[in-house]
């Protein structure tokens, strides 16, 4: 293990923004002072000067593809591109082939991910209809929490039976994320589609067919639910204006039963673009209008929502292709997520301190992750250096997804991540991933039973 000193660096941690220098033993931050000087020869000095030092982003919201899908990317190459981005953890869904809906099935991929990820990882726990006993043995110490898909999605994970729902969310105290769109909604709404355009919908429409009224009837129930149970309740990818009212900024992040995520995607995109971006800005929920996306903007600012995450799904370019009814929705996210937002930053709709809080603070918290998403001396070194001032463009040559495009393309970021640490090992610098997979699966700091 090699020891570092990060000189120079503006740190961002806990709303705070100072100029300092950090030091990293082993795997953890061994000192945090206005001046460190050289310890031993043989540490490594990395100047800073001009770039923010952040903690590495927990992005609590991916599709990593593996075991099954590994045609569209896989642990090992998403993970590489995650922390090519800046992101240094990972929580992962559980609709791989076969779905994580059982103990067994949920440990191959935590098996899988320690041989081959460069990123620190997390895998949910798959509700559906038939598993709650499945589901009520999950380890809260060292899984991230349960997953439930109120929406259709891959293979048997649509979980629409009431009493099933109700079951699951009084019977475990751990964390239910939901993906909420409901689905009779988008049935009615793709066959009135379907009956004008045939097969080939344009893609304009799927914001009308997975509408705001299919996400606002889910998450709704969701949310009643929980009130009701007294479930810890996570919502995933927030899309509408109309949603915004679900949810408060009355009381501290800690005390919050319920909280919320939003994607960047989201934040970026409106359903202008589709006429440019076509398919591929194709999402579950879908990107809407400049009002949501503005709507989103102030909830996000203004504390009602949470987390900043990236619901990164890659498909390949030939499946994103196909006609409407027929192209899977998702797309790769990872390696360009905390650069997007620093771009917001550029534009001066998000200061640099709320970004950390939305991507490395907060997911930390509402996990309860152990010893990750600060830059605290104690806490493993995870971080990443983003030089705010050193342009570069979005080019196939330069991106990391194992799909191989992105729907940033042809886009130029003022910001770049010019250095990545996990667990104390660089594991990125200067535009090169190091092969070094020193990821660990997360631990949290939960009452076991």
């Amino acid at each position: 293990m090699s020891t570092f000193l990060i000189k120079n660096a503006k740190i961002v941690n806990e709303g705070v923004v100072f100029e300092g220098d950090v030091l990293i033993e082993n795997e953890f931050i061994k000192e945090i002072a206005e001046q460190i000087s050289l310890k031993s020869s043989d540490c490594i000095i990395i100047d800073a000067e001009g770039s923010y030092l952040i903690p590495g982003a927990i992005d609590d919201q991916v599709h990593f593809r593996e075991p099954g899908l590994t045609h569209k990317g896989n642990i090992e190459s998403e993970s590489r591109a995650a922390v090519a981005g800046g992101i240094t953890s990972f929580i992962e869904q559980p609709n791989t082939v076969p779905n994580a809906v059982t103990q067994e099935l949920l440990e191959q991929k935590y098996e899988i991910a320690a041989a081959t990820s460069y990123a620190n990882y997390s895998f949910m726990m798959g509700g559906t209809n038939d598993n709650l006993e499945e589901v009520l043995k999950t380890n809260p110490r060292n899984v991230a929490g349960i997953k439930l898909f109120l929406g259709s999605s891959t293979g048997n994970m649509l979980v629409d039976k009431q009493d099933v729902l109700e079951k699951i969310f009084s019977s475990t105290k751990m964390l239910i994320a939901v993906h909420c769109e409901d689905e009779g909604t988008i049935k009615a709404n793709l066959e009135k589609y379907k009956e004008e355009f045939g097969e080939d919908i344009p893609m304009q429409y799927h914001p009308l067919i997975r509408s705001a009224e299919a996400c606002y009837i889910s998450s709704s129930k969701a949310i009643e639910l929980a009130k009701k149970t007294g479930a810890r309740l996570h919502v995933f990818h927030l899309s509408t204006a109309k949603e915004m009212e679900l949810f408060t900024n009355k009381i501290p992040l800690e005390q919050k039963q319920i909280t919320a995520e939003v994607c960047v995607h989201h934040l970026w995109f409106s359903d202008e673009d589709y006429e440019t971006k076509g398919s591929l800005i194709k999402w579950n929920p879908a990107v809407k209008t400049k009002e949501d996306r503005e709507a989103l903007w102030y909830a996000l600012l203004d504390d009602k929502i949470d987390v900043i995450a990236t619901d990164h799904a890659p498909h390949t370019l030939e499946e994103k292709i196909n006609p409407y009814t027929t192209c899977p929705s998702g797309g790769p996210l990872v390696q360009h997520a905390v650069v997007a937002m620093f771009e917001a930053f550029h534009k001066g709709k998000i200061s640099v301190e709320k970004i950390v809080e939305k991507m490395c603070h907060n997911p930390a918290k509402i996990f309860k992750i152990e010893k990750r998403g600060f830059i605290k001396e104690g806490y493993y070194a995870d971080l990443a250096i983003v030089n705010p001032h050193l342009p570069w463009n979005v080019k196939k040559e330069n991106i990391l997804y194992h799909c191989g495009w992105s729907p940033f393309e042809g886009a130029t970021f003022k910001s770049r991540v010019t250095h990545t640490f996990v667990n104390g090992r660089l594991v990125y610098a200067n535009g090169r991933n190091k092969e070094i997979k020193v990821g660990k699966r997360l631990l949290f700091e939960r009452e076991v039973k």
